[in-house]
């Protein structure tokens, strides 16, 4: 283990009390790492939205923020990133004063690991860069940018050339480890340091509250479910498209979609264009102390994720969430969840995009009730023993030893 007061400066685009699944691993990072013992300092960039503050303390957290940048270059298209980068590394050099970190850990997207290389060159010190997803292929996907075009490009150039540079760096799932090796980095560069949840937070097997089920319209019924945000590779169309099947065979099945998102509308007017207005039933976002009761009103979580090198690539974590509560899972193929779901063991797959094999699975789950207790327990067994926070943070000790050494 490395020294037990490592001080470790983290740098970010985002942080608490903001809520997305960025924040929440952020969080689930800190947290362990604090109780290993280390010491933790955070920056955010000035893409964080918040109270305006340079300091600011959320939860027992302190964060510094980046001021927002000024001047003509940050009033010009696409170059105005770079305005972001330059007031980043500002404040990181700042704080790198004022706390004297060990190691500088930028989380991407690539901006970040650009401002904390700059700040490295300054201060002599190892850069950890971690990767969570390929944002060029996010932006494909929400219709900023076309893949293969000059920005997507240049995001990936930029993006290598950070992994190159780096000590060490980190990845969230197997997938994006492959495709950064496949670049030519060495593989003993690249650790995966996967997503995870802590299953103290999460209750197994709790009943559904009678009295939402009751305002919700579901009782006495079987209840298919999505809690999340709604944007296009989520699959959500697919879903809908498999309900009249599964209903021909089941009358008693509802879907509750729970969240919103880019494709609410599209999805609302595709809900009453295929008849379903009878059967889906949208609760718009609910506030996050919430969740837990409408996770219990769902029968079969379903994650119907479209084939893409977003989807392929990276592991959402919410089909972990699920397990570690109980619930059934049925998910589509992409490689994000074969790399978490064990067909017929922890959950059930599908064929990306098809439809009636969607409706195939559920109709196979909801016909064999006699399964689902080993399928539930399958589930909770495999998040504690293999994808909790604790065991997962553990791994940054070696990645931090290894990059102080310079070994990398």
């Amino acid at each position: 283990m490395p020294d037990p007061v490592m001080r470790v400066l983290h740098i970010l685009d985002h942080s608490i009390p903001l809520h997305s699944g960025y924040t929440f691993r952020t969080r689930a990072i800190l947290e362990q790492q604090r109780a290993l013992g280390w010491e933790t300092f955070h920056v955010t960039s000035a893409k964080h939205k918040g109270s305006g503050a340079l300091v600011e303390d959320v939860d027992g957290f302190r964060f510094y923020r980046s001021r927002q940048p000024s001047g003509w270059l940050s009033k010009l298209p696409v170059l105005n990133q770079f305005a972001i980068v330059d007031s980043l590394a500002t404040r990181i050099d700042e704080v790198v004063e004022e706390v004297r970190p060990d190691i500088l850990h930028a989380h991407s997207p690539a901006l970040n690991g650009l401002a904390a290389l700059r700040v490295a060159q300054w201060h002599g010190l190892p850069v950890v860069y971690e990767c969570r997803a390929f944002w060029e292929d996010a932006a494909v996907d929400h219709g900023t940018s076309r893949e293969g075009g000059l920005r997507y490009r240049a995001t990936r150039a930029l993006e290598t050339h950070i992994f190159r540079k780096a000590q060490a760096v980190t990845v969230i799932c197997e997938g994006l480890r492959t495709d950064i090796i496949a670049r030519g980095i060495p593989a003993d560069k690249v650790t995966v340091i996967p997503n995870a949840v802590d299953v103290q937070k999460f209750r197994y097997g709790t009943e559904a509250d009678p009295v939402l089920r009751a305002d919700l319209g579901l009782a006495g019924k079987v209840v298919l479910g999505f809690i999340g945000s709604f944007y296009a590779y989520e699959g959500l169309p697919l879903l809908l498209q498999a309900l009249p099947r599964i209903a021909a065979t089941r009358p008693d099945v509802r879907l509750l979609l729970v969240g919103g998102g880019p494709q609410e509308a599209a999805l609302r007017a595709l809900t009453q264009q295929l008849g379903l207005g009878d059967r889906v039933l949208f609760s718009g976002r609910v506030s996050h102390d919430l969740v837990q009761k409408y996770y219990d009103q769902v029968d079969v979580l379903v994650y119907p994720r479209y084939s893409m090198r977003l989807t392929d690539l990276v592991t959402p974590l919410k089909p972990l969430e699920a397990m570690a509560q109980g619930r059934l899972v049925v998910a589509s193929d992409v490689g994000g969840h074969k790399e978490l779901i064990e067909n017929d063991r922890t959950g059930l797959l599908f064929r990306a995009g098809d439809a009636d094999d969607l409706a195939g699975k559920v109709l196979e789950l909801l016909g064999r009730p006699d399964r689902w207790p080993a399928i539930r327990q399958a589930g909770r067994s495999y998040v504690e023993n293999e994808r909790s926070w604790a065991l997962s943070v553990a791994r940054y000790a070696e990645v931090y030893r290894a990059a102080c050494s310079g070994r990398r």
